[in-house]
């Protein structure tokens, strides 16, 4: 398998986990696939089996932004890279889903805080924040 072929395979398979939390958040398979961890895990074996074979391969380190964008030129080391945002964009898109259920907010109120961390990532989860601020009147709040 090539990189280029991974990283489609990849690409491919998280947006569907996307498409399930904003289109079916309560449907069992839902639950079962993305909110129970089930496609995070799999994405994550797949990061994990990328930084076994390959971590270290490459020039660069994490000491510098050199450093960093030496290990951005190898196919592999970027691949490992997307999917490593791959698995924790959908990880917290799950975590605003399920959290946003324990407090009562409307889904219609969400999906929009869905797709920013589905496209930007910490911008959704920043605008989650504000939307759940304005229902429990707390920025942070204990209900994690």
């Amino acid at each position: 398998m090539t990189p280029d072929r991974l990283f489609q395979i990849c690409n491919s398979i998280a947006p569907l986990g996307w498409l399930l939390l904003i289109v079916a958040p309560k449907w069992r398979y839902t639950k079962l696939i993305v909110l129970q961890g089930v496609l995070p895990l799999l994405l994550g074996l797949v990061y994990l089996t990328l930084i076994v074979l390959f971590f270290g391969k490459s020039e660069g380190d994490f000491s510098s932004l050199a450093g960093v964008m030496k290990l951005f030129t190898d196919p592999w080391g970027v691949t490992a890279g997307w999917v490593h945002y791959l698995v924790f964009d959908l990880f917290i898109g799950t975590w605003e889903l399920s959290n946003s259920q324990k407090l009562g907010i409307s889904h219609w109120v969400i999906i929009p805080c869905l797709l920013l961390t589905f496209f930007f990532g910490p911008i959704g989860l920043i605008m989650y924040y504000l939307v759940r601020a304005s229902k429990t009147k707390t920025l942070l709040h204990d209900n994690f």
